[in-house]
């Protein structure tokens, strides 16, 4: 199964980014929640069901989406 990376970047299928800041437990349900700021305008804070997260885009809805996955970690090179 796939797993979140805290700290990371991904890119939503759509095409923008956001910055993985953490893993939230609902108090009532024990459901899991991934919590993630967008990386443009204003960085707001929002948070997704964990396995709506990894979940595969729907081709059929989206048929031109090339990524498979909604969010996809994005590997970034640093000069380091």
């Amino acid at each position: 199964m796939r797993e979140v990376k805290i700290n990371r970047i991904y890119k939503h299928f759509k095409g923008d980014y956001y910055l993985i800041v953490d893993i939230a437990t609902h108090s009532e349900t024990k459901e899991k929640y991934v919590v993630y700021r967008g990386l443009y305008e204003d960085g707001k804070l929002w948070i997704r069901p964990l396995d709506m997260f990894l979940s595969e885009v729907d081709h059929e809805k989206y048929p031109d989406v090339e990524q498979k996955y909604r969010f996809e970690l994005q590997e970034i090179n640093t000069k380091k």
